[in-house]
């Protein structure tokens, strides 16, 4: 290929260097040159965004589009979504329709297998099957709506509902005119109780004459047994609607039957326009953001969080202006703010039950501890607590 022995000498020469400097600069150190540094800073900079990833878990017993309690819940992810400028969208797994059974052990599982770092069990029936789960799966907290058992890793979360209850009641209770008002009721538990005794309270202060009849249904999220439920109560001569339900269904039962209604969880009206007149309701967000801004700094710890109207966390929702009267606007509005300062309380004594028995003294108020274990009714209450 060379005849000239010369070019051929050049050309090993060349090819000779050419290696030289190719290999020098594959070893070339970057360590300490501005290169190197900002190489170094890259890397730490992607393993510190990795370490700072958040995955938060939400179990929902109904769906998101029952416009009631699974709606309120997911309402609130959405709102930690935007303020927390670290999570978006995929960041937040949710699973909805989980029955209170094995099923949700199952599925809280499953979320921490998943990296979740926070989970929220949002119905009172997943309490034990959040304990068991928590205990195998330390690093990661749960916190457990209107449950009781706690862990170093599971805290439990509620808002003061008998507030805004109380104060719905005062609406209900000046609305009435056959004195008849029902009360769509879930299940027998102290939550609920107390809501239903909260929401009397509030209507006989307003109408000593009124009283409260209800109905159990058995269930959280079924439209059509809440629908009924409601039906049977207006048939009984009820001409309010109130209830602890997760549907509208209740509400558009009163707008067929020209009645009025209380809803809960969320601003009913676009569902009963010509019955709803407010909603004691929930809003979750600033207390999600809460959670998960100190399990990421570190400062989490286990607590039972009961919070009041005065924190936010629950409110009586917009009226519908053109059925509720202004006195009963105003005497709420004044309530509230007694409510507000601590000057009110719903659960002060005098307090009787449905038998007449004095159950809290004139002077004295319940204490929360009996508040979460409530099992009787207050008098104006017609119907049982099954056992």
């Amino acid at each position: 290929m060379f005849k000239n022995k010369k070019l051929l000498v050049l050309f090993i020469l060349t090819m000779a260097f050419a290696l030289v400097v190719a290999g020098c600069g594959g070893e070339k150190d970057t360590a300490g040159s501005d290169e190197g540094k900002a190489q170094e800073e890259q890397s730490q900079s992607g393993s510190e965004g990795k370490a700072e990833e958040m995955k938060v878990g939400f179990v929902y017993v109904g769906p998101v589009g029952d416009a009631g309690w699974t709606y309120a819940h997911d309402q609130g992810r959405k709102y930690m979504v935007e303020q927390l400028p670290y999570l978006d969208e995929s960041d937040t797994l949710v699973v909805e329709s989980v029955p209170e059974n094995a099923d949700a052990e199952r599925v809280l599982t499953d979320l921490a297998e998943k990296g979740c770092k926070v989970i929220f069990a949002t119905s009172f029936g997943y309490m034990d099957y959040v304990i068991n789960v928590a205990k195998r799966y330390p690093d990661v907290v749960f916190m457990h709506c209107s449950g009781y058992k706690t862990a170093e890793n599971v805290g439990t979360y509620f808002g003061r509902m008998y507030q805004p209850r109380y104060l719905t009641g005062l609406i209900a209770g000046m609305k009435t005119e056959s004195n008849l008002i029902g009360y769509v009721a879930a299940h027998p538990i102290p939550e609920v109780i107390r809501g239903i005794n909260a929401f009397t309270l509030g209507v006989r202060a307003a109408n000593p004459e009124a009283e409260v009849k209800v109905v159990w249904t058995n269930t959280w999220y079924d439209p059509a047994a809440e629908k009924e439920a409601a039906l049977s109560l207006l048939d009984a001569g009820a001409d309010v609607i109130a209830q602890h339900q997760d549907t509208p269904g209740p509400q558009q039962a009163a707008q067929e039957r020209g009645a009025f209604g209380i809803g809960y969880n969320t601003d009913m009206r676009d569902f009963a326009p010509e019955a709803n007149m407010t909603s004691p309701v929930w809003n979750w967000g600033p207390y999600y953001v809460e959670v998960v801004e100190a399990v990421k700094n570190g400062t989490w710890k286990s607590e039972q969080y009961w919070g009041s109207i005065a924190d936010g966390v629950v409110g009586v929702g917009a009226y519908n202006e053109d059925l509720v009267p202004e006195e009963a606007k105003k005497l709420v509005e004044e309530k509230l703010a007694l409510m507000k300062s601590g000057e009110l309380e719903v659960f002060a004594g005098p307090i009787k039950d449905q038998e007449g028995n004095v159950k809290v003294k004139e002077g004295e108020s319940l204490s929360d501890e009996e508040m979460l274990g409530m099992d009787w009714f207050v008098e104006g209450v017609k119907g049982n607590i099954p056992k």
